[in-house]
């Protein structure tokens, strides 16, 4: 039993300021993280150790994963959030359709989030349609915790970015949807520059692309929503401040809600402090 003063922490402000009990119930994956500090200290190299019994998967199977794990050298952060669901994936070719799925399910629905994050980037078949990736993925852009909504973009942004117009079709469905994390989604997962990843060359020179999708948002009532609105626009910018200025004044003259003003003030900072 997990006790109270654990579950309600708010978390450590450096790394080594994490108690070791919560660092071992991290790693033991029976406990999930607070914030990006305790997100970024979990070790999947040990964290594996602890899950990967619950697989039933022949010794030699869990050896050789566990060993080339250690050969990656990658224990915390992103790179180890990749070379396990990698690992994992390779694991789970070898394997029957039922026992993949039975693997697959068991870590999308972990407590630990950083279990749940391997899941997110599980899903490796290329012969899935954009449609089928996106119905896959719903369910970590909808999770409650901020790293596994995070993961969940980053897991399918390349194959967004394969095909922009049909990636703005199907998204704009998720732009009206009554969850805040899937409308999120909807931008964030397309942001022209975007955090830890991959640049989308093409919206850095074509913006207007994804104009049906933002027009969506541009009075969103979430602050969660409105700060991915207003720092996808802020992307833009860099590369096309005169497009971006032109929305924000379109925007301007067609909503009068708080949002939209916060959206825009957000939108412009790079170009109000190059001209400063």
């Amino acid at each position: 039993m997990i006790h109270e003063h654990v579950l309600n922490r708010k978390g450590a402000r450096k790394s080594s300021d994490i108690p070791s009990e919560i660092l071992d119930l991290l790693n033991r994956g029976l406990i999930e993280s607070v914030n990006l500090i305790e997100w970024q200290a979990v070790n999947h190299q040990i964290l594996l150790k602890h899950v990967i019994p619950s697989f039933n998967l022949e010794k030699g199977k869990m050896d050789v994963l566990l060993t080339e794990m250690a050969n990656q050298n990658a224990f915390t952060g992103m790179k180890a959030i990749r070379t396990t669901s990698d690992l994992l994936t390779t694991v789970m070719v070898e394997e029957n359709e039922a026992k993949r799925l039975e693997i697959l399910t068991y870590c999308a629905n972990h407590i630990s989030d950083s279990v749940r994050c391997w899941a997110a980037f599980m899903n490796k078949n290329r012969q899935q349609t954009l449609e089928e990736k996106l119905s896959f993925i719903r369910h970590f852009a909808a999770d409650h915790h901020f790293g596994v909504r995070e993961i969940a973009w980053m897991a399918i942004r390349e194959d967004l970015s394969e095909d922009i117009d049909k990636s703005v079709e199907l998204l704009t469905v998720w732009a009206k949807d009554d969850n805040e994390n899937i409308r999120r989604f909807a931008v964030e997962s397309m942001r022209p520059r975007g955090v830890w990843t991959k640049h989308i060359e093409i919206l850095k020179q074509e913006p207007h692309k994804a104009l049906p999708l933002l027009d969506l948002l541009k009075a969103d009532p979430s602050k969660y929503v409105q700060d991915s609105v207003g720092n996808w626009l802020n992307d833009a910018s860099k590369t096309q401040a005169n497009w971006v200025l032109t929305i924000c004044e379109k925007w301007h003259k067609e909503s009068e809600a708080n949002a939209t003003v916060k959206i825009i003030k957000k939108a412009t900072r790079t170009i109000m402090k190059n001209n400063c």
